[in-house]
């Protein structure tokens, strides 16, 4: 329903996401709930699991009000553990271990955890990280061969009422400045997890491929909050590789398929490389965020698979998704689709005041998933929420005649040129339509007049090389002049974080080296 000008569904109240595998343990204790590495975890054995972590945990002194620093890749053990502190009170911080040693060091020392754990069986990088803090090897029942270190008596207890409320830590996937950390409250993360399931149609015969990190909202919330909710079974990875995806596939042991507009680009490139013809008897949905969806890729995914590519909107600090693509009604546009159920919308301008419908604007979102705010950090807290639990996203989107959503950019990547907007996504696009290109990355640079003007980063298809001439002209007949990049720049590999996204702000900082170096 609409209410005011806004876009609004009703509300429902939630408990702790540790009862999402209590009732399915009760309920199918067989049902499968994780295949990795050729092992089979039931709801039964994940939740005795849980209850043997539980004991392991307060044995070490982690209680209500804990923070216990979970570093690792995705596995059976971290999840284990992320349901075992819910069911303490306490909150996971789960950092994903191919972070460098600074930044780790980082999270630790802002959110001083009682506790530091790593596992170490699935990551080879957080034995590295297990030796900087003094680690020793368990094995504690439940969990299998761990690191414990990084103790600190003197760590601090949350309020016991904060600590019911926040189910865990999120670090944002910055690059710069101090880390946030978003507190995510159960609730928050239970309701989206029923709005995920539902709008998928999810059952328990469903298999999602889960390679995107559980220590980003897109891997916690989407794929193992979402999929348990239904009662369904990840296939758990720890690191993308094509070939995994393709096997998989292949074998029918997925139904649903996830991840990142990155994740799709990687494999398709795999199959055309290799000259693979996708065998998938088994995929029934697939679905891209935690990104902008570019026509091309979208266009690409679909001819491979034959069925549509969905897609939505989300943001950590809102505990998923806000926006989704209906199954019903797949989108031949590249918009994020629909409202989801309890969440409301406005698109305002610099001063906060709503902006006619279809023109850009900044995104305010409000409902059951926004954060608490973020950890020890009233100031950019009270940046972010605003009177009225409106929550500023930072995005800038516009609505469609139908109430879609559509991603503009972000206010911070916004580039003014001779006083024109430039939006990063609309010259990326136009740029990944050039055969050659398999992905691209625009950022802008300040320049001596104090204009600003459009770089453009791109990666190549396999074998293919850069005629920076040719690619012009290419853009001449499809970009306004202000929009056209000044420099275009070739990478091996342009550079995304654990979870996939561009590393616009290394993108800036390589710009810099390049012109002052």
């Amino acid at each position: 329903m609409t209410s005011g000008g806004h876009i609004t569904h009703e509300h429902e109240t939630s408990s702790r996401i540790s009862d999402i595998p209590r009732r399915w343990a009760a309920a199918t204790p067989t049902g499968v709930a994780i295949r990795e590495e050729g092992e089979v975890v039931s709801f039964g054995r994940l939740w005795a699991n849980i209850e043997a972590a539980t004991v392991f945990l307060r044995e070490h002194g982690v209680g209500i009000g804990d923070r216990v620093m979970i570093v690792t890749e995705n596995c059976t053990a971290s999840i284990t553990l992320l349901f075992a502190l819910s069911e303490l009170g306490a909150w996971p911080a789960v950092v994903n271990a191919r972070l460098s040693e600074r930044e780790i060091e980082s999270i630790r020392a802002h959110c001083t955890p009682r506790l530091m754990i790593f596992t170490h069986k699935a990551s080879p990088d957080a034995v590295r990280h297990g030796v900087q803090y003094r680690a020793r090897d368990v094995s504690p029942p439940g969990l299998g061969p761990l690191m414990i270190g990084g103790f600190d008596p003197e760590s601090e207890r949350e309020p016991e009422a904060l600590a019911r409320e926040v189910a865990l830590l999120i670090y944002t996937s910055g690059t710069t400045g101090k880390p946030k950390g978003v507190m995510a409250t159960h609730r928050g993360l239970m309701h989206f997890a029923r709005v995920s399931a539902t709008s998928r149609d999810m059952t328990p015969d469903d298999c999602a491929y889960a390679v995107m990190p559980i220590s980003h909202i897109f891997g916690l919330a989407t794929l193992l909050l979402a999929t348990f909710e239904a009662g369904a079974s990840l296939h758990l990875f720890a690191r993308f590789k094509p070939d995994d995806v393709v096997h998989a596939l292949a074998e029918g042991e997925i139904s649903i398929l996830q991840g990142v507009p990155t994740m799709f680009t990687r494999l398709l490139a795999h199959l055309r490389e290799h000259r693979i013809d996708v065998s998938a008897p088994r995929l029934r949905y697939l679905y891209t965020g935690g990104g902008p969806l570019d026509p091309t890729l979208k266009r690409d995914v679909e001819a491979t698979f034959g069925q549509p590519l969905h897609h939505g909107y989300g943001m950590t600090e809102y505990a998923g998704s806000l926006f989704i693509t209906r199954m019903n009604r797949p989108r031949s546009d590249v918009s994020s689709g629909e409202i989801v159920e309890g969440a409301e919308l406005r698109v305002v301008d610099m001063n906060g005041y709503d902006v006619p419908r279809g023109e850009p604007g900044e995104l305010w979102v409000r409902g059951p998933g926004v954060m608490h705010g973020y950890y020890r950090a009233p100031a950019q807290t009270a940046e972010a929420l605003r009177e009225g639990g409106w929550l500023n996203t930072g995005d800038i989107g516009k609505l469609g005649p139908d109430g879609a959503l559509f991603i503009v950019g972000r206010t911070k990547d916004l580039i003014i040129r001779s006083g024109f907007n430039v939006y990063p996504i609309e010259v990326e696009s136009v740029i990944n339509t050039y055969p050659a290109i398999r992905q691209s990355a625009v950022v802008g640079r300040r320049t001596a007049d104090n204009n600003e003007e459009v770089i453009a980063f791109v990666e190549m298809n396999g074998g293919a090389t850069l005629d920076v001439d040719e690619l012009q002209r290419f853009l001449e007949a499809r970009l306004s002049a202000y929009k056209r990049p000044s420099k275009i720049v070739p990478l091996d590999t342009i550079p995304t974080t654990a979870s996939g996204k561009l590393l616009k702000q290394r993108l800036r900082a390589l710009v810099e080296e390049m012109l002052t170096g």
